[in-house]
């Protein structure tokens, strides 16, 4: 699975699910057919007392800029951000959530039950988790180090009400200007942000101007062009349709789904030194016969069908123009896809960190 031979298999002793029964497909669809047709639009309130903090980001601004962030829109029976509205492909209601969640555990399973690989001190002080989503590696690590203070950043305010007291989460958008002080925290976390950041010299250039002397930063994304090493996947078979769709549509929403092959270059280019790039691989479905392999593979699958409505319907439809029907064919395709063992293709990813010098 991943990427260094010295690597032990990660555990499974916190999953709930039987991942070694068949994967019931029944279940697999109970989320992604579930949209309306048409594609009328509305921006719903998201009343919420979690554990963000939206004075930060609000400050002297007026009320209607906080009720632009804790609404949220709806499009094609999906809800999601309206803070920065458009910045981001992806949903946030409650079965995007979910999703998050599954590649959360999957990203444990595929790390040995770790949540980074960057060798960071034992007492960190500051922590800042990028795009955190529903927030659960930040809470995680706050967990796991009560010295620090951990924050956790998004456009969306969809995390829980009840965190450790050592860590928030702020609304900010990342690809502006970073209004954190300088030379501020121990750790920087960043997680699948794919087709978020339109330019990523300045996105990592950022991240080194507030990263300590000594700092580490740590990136983990994975590719979404499938691809595999035994001739199974011929030329024609769908998932290379599906992967040069996803890039076409990144390219024309003007942030790019290649991240993971480029970040140790542009990491390096923005001063960090003694990076580290760990490769990993996700199976599309269960094809594999390595125990551990299997389950992260079965994870995928639940997690793709599942999800790939919420990674495509708002890119398909809004960005490349196509009709709700055209769309839900070709996530329909990809959904039967995912069932069949007999491609052995899976999802290469890299884990990469580096830090920044300390002073001299």
């Amino acid at each position: 699975m991943a990427t260094t031979s010295s690597r032990q298999h990660p555990s499974n002793q916190d999953s709930d699910v039987d991942l070694h029964a068949p994967v019931d497909s029944s279940r697999l669809g109970q989320h992604a057919d579930e949209t309306s047709p048409g594609n009328d639009e509305q921006v719903y309130d998201f009343a919420s007392d979690s554990g963000f903090d939206s004075g930060s980001l609000v400050g002297d601004e007026t009320d209607s800029l906080a009720t632009n962030i804790l609404n949220h829109r709806i499009e094609n029976g999906r809800q999601y951000h309206a803070y920065r509205d458009g910045a981001y492909w992806g949903p946030n209601d409650e079965p995007a959530k979910e999703i998050l969640d599954f590649a959360h555990h999957m990203y444990l399973l595929t790390l040995d039950q770790k949540l980074h690989l960057a060798p960071i001190s034992k007492n960190p002080q500051q922590i800042l988790d990028v795009g955190t989503g529903t927030g659960i590696w930040a809470i995680d690590m706050a967990d796991q180090h009560p010295s620090a203070s951990v924050t956790g950043i998004d456009l969306s305010p969809i995390q829980p009400e009840w965190v450790p007291p050592n860590c928030h989460f702020e609304i900010d958008d990342v690809s502006q200007d970073w209004t954190f002080p300088e030379d501020h925290f121990d750790f920087i976390h960043i997680r699948e942000l794919f087709g978020c950041i339109s330019d990523w010299d300045f996105f990592f250039q950022e991240a080194y101007k507030h990263t300590k002397p000594g700092g580490w930063i740590e990136i983990v994304e994975h590719s979404v062009q499938p691809m595999a090493d035994d001739g199974t996947m011929g030329p024609d078979h769908f998932y290379h349709t599906w992967g040069k769709t996803v890039i076409e549509m990144g390219d024309r929403f003007g942030k790019s789904f290649t991240i993971w092959e480029e970040a140790k270059l542009i990491m390096e280019r923005a001063g960090f030194v003694d990076v580290v790039e760990v490769e990993y691989k996700w199976p599309m479905n269960g094809w594999p016969t390595d125990k551990t392999m299997k389950n992260i593979g079965r994870w995928n699958q639940l997690r793709l069908h599942d999800g790939i409505e919420g990674f495509m319907l708002r890119l398909l439809t809004q960005v490349g123009g196509w009709s709700l029907s055209r769309a839900q064919l070709h996530l329909a395709q990809m959904r039967k896809e995912l069932k069949s063992y007999r491609t052995h293709a899976y999802l290469p990813g890299t884990v990469v960190y580096g830090r920044k010098p300390p002073k001299t």
